[in-house]
Order: structure tokens, then sequence, then C-alpha cells
């Protein structure tokens, strides 16, 4: 079963502030895209990377990668996540069969782990995607339409935070996608939305805590002392 990472490298970090999007910072001389890159491809049932990102930094990222050859391509992102998946998917529709695996994942979450990635890719082995969920702890209310009063206690047994990598087979999810052309795209958020309208088979595996994304500076803080201490 063949399976490529499609990485998603194209945000502008604008929840931190600063003119450099945060997956381009370098913590102890590496981008975080490049130790992301590392990590994925450390998982030997994943042949290759296509790597959303703007023009201007494809060519320092392919160079911040020891397994350069294993980048199969590179795409420009789109208006949102949506059309910035659809790129890479149309680039790997060319060079990969229909039932590929394609792992969605984030550039800014560099520390997944091999058990997480190697969890999604056997869930399509039966399933038409999956993605690494975790439990909500916290009581979760529905607000009204204003966010400023309590509408609904909801039943946390039966809500989860979803993570990356989003697991799906290339051929359904590329038609999903499509499907949502020209106008319904630029109103779809997360990976998996395509996936759940076009009623696909979406499996949940468990998720990592440590499979963090770095949105804010606490994260950036966070992610720094790890890689500092080498673990």
């Amino acid at each position: 079963m063949k399976t490529i990472a499609l990485i998603l490298s194209g945000g502008v970090g604008s929840r931190m502030g600063g003119s450099l999007p945060k997956q381009y910072i370098e913590v102890n001389g590496r981008m975080i895209v490049s130790r992301c890159i590392d990590r994925i491809l450390e998982c030997g049932r994943i042949s290759g990377v296509w790597i959303a990102a703007e023009k201007s930094w494809q060519e320092a990222i392919a160079e911040s990668v020891p397994e350069r050859g294993r980048i199969l391509g590179f795409s420009e992102p789109g208006q949102n996540r949506a059309l910035s998946i659809l790129g890479g998917l149309q680039g790997i529709q060319k060079l990969c069969p229909a039932d590929t695996v394609v792992l969605v994942h984030d550039a800014v979450r560099p520390l997944v782990s091999r058990a997480v990635l190697e969890a999604c890719i056997e869930a399509c082995r039966t399933h038409d995607g999956a993605m690494p969920v975790l439990p909500m702890t916290d009581t979760v209310y529905y607000s009204d339409a204003s966010g400023s009063r309590v509408e609904q206690l909801l039943d946390r047994s039966r809500i989860y935070a979803g993570q990356a990598p989003e697991a799906f087979r290339l051929g359904k999810y590329l038609e999903a996608t499509e499907s949502l052309l020209p106008e319904k795209i630029l109103s779809i958020n997360g990976s998996t939305e395509p996936a759940i309208l076009a009623g696909m088979d979406i499996a949940m595996i468990p998720g990592d805590k440590g499979n963090f994304k770095i949105t804010t500076r606490e994260d950036l803080e966070q992610y720094c002392r790890i890689v500092e201490e080498g673990v």
C-alpha cells in the first residue's frame, strides 16, 4: 500500500506575530518544517513527501532535508487550506495510483510519532481514511449566535479534538475535494471536512498529546525546550 505525505507549509503564522512564518523558524540550526519532514520520512511505510509551500521557500526547504530525493514535488498554497490540499493532491495524482494513501500533515506539527503515522496508514486498509483524535476533558458548552450566552451542555464523551496527519485514499479524497469547486471549497476549514461531506468512511484513532501544533509563542517555547533536551 503506497503512502505519500502531503505537508502543508503555506501558513503565514499571524497568531504568533513577526514577519517570518513559524514553520521556517530555526531551532538549533534546523527549520521547523525540516524537522517535520525528517520525522515523517523516518516512517519506513511512507514513500515520499509532497510539499505545499510558497515558491520563494521551496528551494530552502529542499536544501534543508537530508533525504532530498524523497521529496516528490512542490505546489504553491491556495487561498485556504482546502485549496492548498487540492493543489497537492492534483500533483500527487500525476505520480501515484488512486488507491495511494495520502497523509495530510501540518509543517508545524514536527513531533508526530511513528506510532500515529503507522496507525493512520493501517486504518486505511479497512476505511476510506483516518484521523487521530484526543478525547475532550473539559466541560463543553454550546453558545447562542451572539457567543455571550450558554444554550446547551454537550456530551463530552462524544466530542473529540482532531489532530494531524489525516489519512485518505487519494482517488476518493480528490474527488470529494474537487466536488466542492468553485464556491463551497472556500468555506471549508478542516482537512477531513470534504471527506465527511462526501460520505467517506473515516476512522478515528488515538491521538498523542505530544503531537501538538505550534500556533502560539508558548507552543514555540515548548517545542524549543523539547529540541534542546533532545527528546
